[in-house]
């Protein structure tokens, strides 16, 4: 038998640091939902029945022959506990953790209400809690089951649409405070275990200064954790090479269910073919089915990169000559669109050595040992010449990649610096589409933004249709013409045979969308799942599903605790 890689020091160290998941994390649910959980694992064909008479639903035809879907929604008396119900769930939960891990001191719920990217309502919990352990999630949630009291997952609040918003109240379950570690490396299999408040540049970063020549791909964006990039099905400029979070790159998750079992979904056995994936159960459900402890994940080689930068006469030509370069298998780890409002507010702010022209801009990373490079780039300028390409740039080290990719890396901060605006405030947008609908999307989207007099530079992730319109507000009370514009990308995305989302994920503010998107039965599939396992519908309420509440005012049986209630 192989001997076991050594683990590196950095790793040894923070090992002890938490107890790991066991197996035996496949506890009986409790008596109040113990039929719940099984009726999922018998397939979700067959089980759908199941669910609805477990949890006592049924479905109801209406007057035009279609069947009505019955949710939690639907039933008579209270969804959540009343004042004291949260007044005592807090007392409970201040009894099972340290003083200074529970928290319903203003400051900290109003930072854990939403973040400066989101302008819905900011709702802030009763309370914020920090665990330490499985277990300790495990305890908090039971309680609030017992009370009836909404549960919120929280990552590192870096999330665009609302997903950790409040508008019932309750628990907010901070991971990133203590549940920050890494528990094993296993190099020889290439996967790490990691608790899921970790983010995934400290995880990077050790893995480098630990000497192992592995990282984990997927980069949605600074300070992004684990927890909130499964929980939002994430993606990021890498997802060309390496494909969004919807691929291989979680393999196992531990999590607390809404009844306070826990379960461990898989093996770290590099394929298995027992049964549907209930890994992919949790990816992208943003916190509703439960709160992910553990993860995990799939690490691949770090190869070195170079930067290539080429300019268009059009988004067309550029789409084009991607198409080319995938096609044609030129070996490259991501290809972005910059359009020439970018590049203009990149030239602007200086943060290129030369200024490039101001047209529709890929930028490029090529990777590979460096014979590989050279032939990726004598086929990118072929591939580029042949699309009537302005200019090409190429970096040839790391320093000139870097200076390259500044445009590219910096170019949201120089559009808000060049709008000129004296407060500017963005308002972030991530339709999808077919790449062959690319050119007409973004041609529609910038014909709509000139008309209504927005500034709103577009980037891409041209090789997977990912077009985020970077419209720039003046203040606040552009907010109501910002939403219809982007309902306005949406339709316009979704009639393409494209979605609303190709990273950010549904949150608060895109579950509207879900019904034109996916159909009435694909959105009653999910409300299956989430009724089948969060029966009391208290794990991260408001979000995601189509028939959710946006507000308190929507439910007439919720009572509100003022926060003086559970200091």
């Amino acid at each position: 038998m192989a001997a076991r890689a050594r683990l590196p020091a950095v790793f040894r160290a923070a090992r002890p640091v938490i107890r790991t998941a066991r197996r035996s994390y496949s506890t009986p649910p409790s008596s109040s939902s113990s039929s719940t959980w099984a009726p999922l694992l018998v397939g979700l064909g067959t089980g759908l029945a199941l669910m609805y008479a477990t949890i006592g639903f049924t479905s109801s035809e209406t007057q035009d022959g279609k069947h009505k879907h019955l949710s939690v929604h639907n039933r008579e008396g209270e969804r959540f506990g009343a004042r004291d119900d949260y007044r005592k769930a807090i007392a409970e939960i201040r009894a099972l953790l340290p003083d200074d891990d529970v928290s319903t001191d203003e400051t900290d719920r109003e930072v854990h209400a939403a973040n400066e990217w989101y302008y819905g309502a900011h709702q802030p919990p009763t309370a914020v809690v920090y665990p330490h352990t499985t277990e300790d999630v495990q305890a908090i949630v039971r309680v609030c089951a017992k009370y009836r009291v909404p549960v919120i997952p929280y990552g590192s609040g870096t999330s665009l649409e609302g997903h950790f918003s409040a508008p019932y109240g309750g628990v907010c379950v901070n991971l990133g405070r203590h549940m920050d570690k890494i528990i094993a490396v296993h190099a020889m299999d290439g996967d790490a275990v990691v608790q899921a408040g970790i983010g995934y540049e400290t995880l990077n970063n050790a893995l480098a200064q630990g000497g192992v020549g592995l990282f984990f791909p997927l980069d949605p964006g600074p300070n992004a954790s684990v927890a909130g990039m499964l929980s939002t099905g994430c993606s990021g400029p890498n997802a060309l090479r390496y494909g969004s979070a919807r691929a291989e790159w979680f393999i196992n998750v531990t999590a607390v269910l809404p009844d306070g079992s826990i379960v461990k979904t898989r093996q770290r056995a590099k394929k298995s073919s027992t049964g549907p994936d209930m890994t992919k159960l949790f990816i992208g459900a943003e916190g509703t089915l439960g709160v992910v402890t553990e993860v995990t994940l799939r690490l691949t080689p770090k190869q070195p990169t170079r930067v290539a930068v080429v300019s268009f006469p059009s988004v067309t030509h550029a789409v084009n000559a991607v198409v080319d370069v995938v096609n044609k298998g030129v070996n490259i780890q991501c290809a972005e669109l910059l359009d020439s409002l970018f590049i203009q507010a990149a030239n602007h702010l200086g943060i290129v050595p030369n200024p490039l022209p101001e047209k529709d801009t890929l930028f490029f990373k090529l990777l590979g040992t460096d014979a590989m490079m050279d032939e990726s780039e004598r086929l990118l300028r072929e591939i580029a010449k042949q699309h009537s390409s302005i200019e090409m740039r190429m970096a040839h080290n790391d320093q000139e990649s870097d200076a390259l990719w500044a445009a590219r890396k910096g170019a949201l901060y120089a559009a808000l610096s060049h709008s000129g605006y004296e407060t500017p405030m963005l308002y972030g947008n991530d339709p999808c589409v077919p790449l062959s609908a690319l050119p007409e999307f973004v041609a529609e989207c910038q014909k709509e933004m000139k008309e209504k007099g927005v500034y709103g530079p577009i980037v891409a992730h041209i090789a997977d249709g990912t077009v985020h319109s970077t419209i720039i507000m003046r203040d606040r009370s552009e907010i109501p013409m910002v939403d219809d514009l982007v309902k306005s990308f949406v339709s316009k995305a979704i009639a393409l045979d494209g979605t609303c989302s190709g990273e950010h994920g549904v949150g608060a503010t895109k579950k509207k969308f879900l019904p034109s998107e996916l159909g009435d039965g694909t959105c009653g599939m999910l409300r299956t799942i989430k009724d089948a396992l969060d029966p009391l519908g208290i794990m991260n309420p408001g979000k995601l599903y189509p028939d959710e509440p946006d507000a308190p005012g929507h439910d007439a049986n919720w009572a509100p605790p003022p926060p003086a209630c559970c200091t």
